[in-house]
């Protein structure tokens, strides 16, 4: 999930999302496959992998393509996006289940694996602690977590978010639109800076926690299930 949630009742952002969001994180196919063999290293061969933050279900069907004895559950608020979801994980549709709600509607697990990507930039601090603690909670120990999001550093955030609009803009839009348009992603999300974020994993319960993706103002941390 990538954008504002109410962005994901516009028949038009749902659309469009599966070409628009390539295009919008760099590198994203390649984030898909290293979450995936970040998750395998600790990992049964069959395992239960739980996805917050599904809709769209990109990850879900990179993930599913790659490893064919995983099953899924994917959980993601939007109906809409669940519906795309749906779509995308089609060839793959006896190994995933999709849950409308937050990570309190997933199962109890535990699960083998988990990932977050491109949501958690969305939710205020106590409450991205209390969903990183939910995620740990469904995970069985030694279980690896991956997430990923907006998170650029600390003072500098205006210019990296900047530089990511610009990115998926293909350099093409103007500077002042692009500064104009980064101050109101960063007024709008709330943003943690990268310290903070691993700070928050470690309250929740995770051990190992590594930085494994940068990218303008994207991070990706994995961690452990301590």
């Amino acid at each position: 999930m990538h954008g504002k949630p109410s962005h994901f009742s516009d028949p038009g952002a749902v659309a469009s999302y599966a070409t628009d969001t390539p295009r919008k994180v760099p590198g994203l196919a390649d984030l898909h496959r290293m979450a995936a063999l970040l998750l395998a290293e600790a990992a049964p061969a069959s395992a239960d992998v739980l996805v917050v933050g599904a809709g769209g279900g990109l990850e879900l069907a990179a993930m599913a393509a790659l490893e064919q004895r995983w099953r899924f559950v994917g959980v993601d608020p939007s109906p809409a996006m669940l519906d795309l979801a749906r779509q995308a994980v089609a060839p793959f549709a006896q190994r995933v289940q999709l849950v409308t709600g937050i990570v309190d509607q997933a199962p109890a697990g535990p699960f083998d694996g988990a990932t977050c990507l491109l949501t958690l930039h969305f939710l205020e601090h106590d409450e991205r602690l209390r969903t990183l603690r939910e995620i740990r909670r469904r995970l069985r120990r030694g279980a690896r977590f991956v997430m990923a999001h907006h998170a650029p550093p600390e003072g500098r955030a205006e210019r990296w978010m900047g530089r990511s609009i610009a990115f998926g803009a293909d350099g093409h839009s103007a500077p002042a639109s692009t500064l104009a348009a980064a101050r109101r992603m960063t007024a709008g999300l709330p943003l943690l800076a990268p310290c903070k974020e691993e700070a928050l994993l470690h309250l929740a319960g995770f051990a190992d926690v590594e930085l494994f993706y940068a990218a303008f103002s994207f991070r990706g941390w994995v961690g452990t299930a301590a």
